[in-house]
């Protein structure tokens, strides 16, 4: 039987891992790699042109911080120049008016701006850092330009109680769009797990919180919440299944179908310094492993749902079961289910009469 091979929507480019932040969810691999090695202007021009040429409807340049590189102006124009939809995800560190209006002006179409929570006090303990005064100032640069906005809140354990206040900052700037971003345990936020999975408690005072939201800013903004994976019923469509509709490229141009695939051992990725996007997607022996669903196990070969999730996170399925081929364990049907019901035990203990201590976290630093 053949089958059609998908075209790539959308391409990440991970344009650095400098960042002036320090998260402890940061979701970049734990080797990071070194500005030397970032891929110079003129290879991303052209990874633009060849994904624009392959299918490829949008780019959201990422990081680390987009904004630490030097071009980033340039770069958004190339991007736009190449019929390509350009979102910026950035912390707004660094930036000012004058190069948030030159990026508007090289063709930026979306800006979406992160939060580490509602207070300058939350934002320095996951960052490392101070930053919130900054994404304040950032907040009101924006209103002055017609680009589309979206604000991104990370939540978990340690900042969910400040979710009230989130959505009194959403109401004060009324973005098009804001996401409340459930941490999911890859890199530095598996690390740092422990202290960051919310409880069933939490979860369900967060659920009802933006049901509220959702219906009150309905057709002003959108409102979006992830899931924490560990508590879902069955596992997520990961980037709309392996192979199908993303790739990303990393900062030394390594090209990947999600942004943790290296964590997974054995698997080779090509780059861009040596094949185009297009041969990269089509042929190469990363991007085929789990396309499809011969490489399908039991409960998913014969799953009614495999059309659906595709067998849910491959790299969640490594980490979690070891082997990347499994049922994502966090499945109600997988076999290994048992296990992430073994951290969400741990997790939703009773209170302890004594308070809980402060938590230790693991920060991400930045490469040289």
């Amino acid at each position: 039987m053949t089958t059609t091979l998908p075209t790539p929507l959308a391409l990440v480019a991970e344009l650095t891992h400098r960042c002036p932040l320090h998260c402890v969810y940061c979701s970049n691999p734990l080797q990071l790699a070194k500005r030397e090695s970032e891929l110079p202007s003129e290879t991303w021009i052209r990874v633009f042109q060849e994904a624009a040429q392959a299918g490829v409807l949008q780019v959201d340049f990422t990081g680390g911080e987009p904004l630490a590189r030097p071009d980033i102006v340039e770069l958004v124009h190339a991007a736009r120049v190449a019929g390509l939809y350009v979102s910026l995800i950035t912390s707004g560190l660094p930036l000012d008016e004058a190069k948030l209006a030159e990026l508007v002006e090289a063709g930026l179409d979306h800006f979406q701006l992160s939060f580490q929570g509602a207070t300058d006090e939350t934002a320095r303990e996951i960052s490392n850092s101070t930053s919130h005064p900054q994404k304040l100032r950032v907040l009101q640069w924006l209103k002055k330009h017609r680009v589309g906005v979206t604000l991104n809140f990370v939540i978990h354990r340690q900042n969910i109680q400040e979710l009230e206040e989130m959505l009194a900052l959403v109401d004060e700037h009324r973005p098009g769009c804001v996401e409340f971003a459930s941490v999911q345990y890859y890199g530095w936020a598996l690390a740092n797990r422990e202290a960051l999975l919310p409880t069933r408690r939490q979860l369900e005072f967060c659920v009802a919180k933006l049901k509220e939201a959702e219906e009150r800013l309905k057709g002003k903004t959108r409102v979006v919440f992830v899931v924490p994976d560990y508590y879902a019923k069955f596992p997520k469509p990961c980037v709309g299944g392996w192979g199908r509709k993303l790739m990303l490229v990393s900062p030394d141009g390594a090209v990947l179908p999600c942004h943790a695939a290296r964590v997974i051992p054995g698997i080779q990725f090509e780059n861009v310094k040596e094949k185009s996007l297009r041969e990269i997607w089509e042929s190469s022996p990363a991007f085929q492993k789990f396309r499809g669903e011969e490489w399908m196990q039991e409960p998913c070969k014969s799953c009614d749902r495999r059309h659906q999730d595709f067998g849910g996170c491959r790299c969640q399925a490594f980490l979690l079961a070891g082997d990347a081929a499994a049922t994502d364990p966090v499945c109600s049907l997988a076999p290994t289910r048992g296990k992430v019901d073994l951290i969400l035990a741990a997790v939703n203990q009773p209170e302890q009469a004594i308070p809980e201590q402060k938590p230790t976290y693991l920060y991400r630093p930045n490469p040289l």
